[in-house]
């Protein structure tokens, strides 16, 4: 990754914070805290999906082999 690229995203993320500390009425633990709920609710999110695929897989399985 170029340093152009990388300072790029820096500056994104740095923009991203002022906007989520902004938007907590500048408040840094409101931000962190709401920040840490997205999280956790994007991890339930993700644990569900996975749980998904791999009821599909299991119902897509072959169920023995033929000879």
């Amino acid at each position: 990754m170029s340093r152009s690229h990388t300072r790029s995203l820096l500056d994104a993320y740095e923009l991203a914070i002022d906007e989520v500390v902004a938007a907590c009425d500048g408040d840094v633990r409101g931000a962190l805290r709401a920040l840490m709920l997205v999280n956790e609710q994007l991890e339930q999110r993700l644990e569900r999906m996975s749980a998904q695929l791999d009821d599909q897989s299991e119902n897509h399985r072959p169920r023995g082999l033929l000879h």
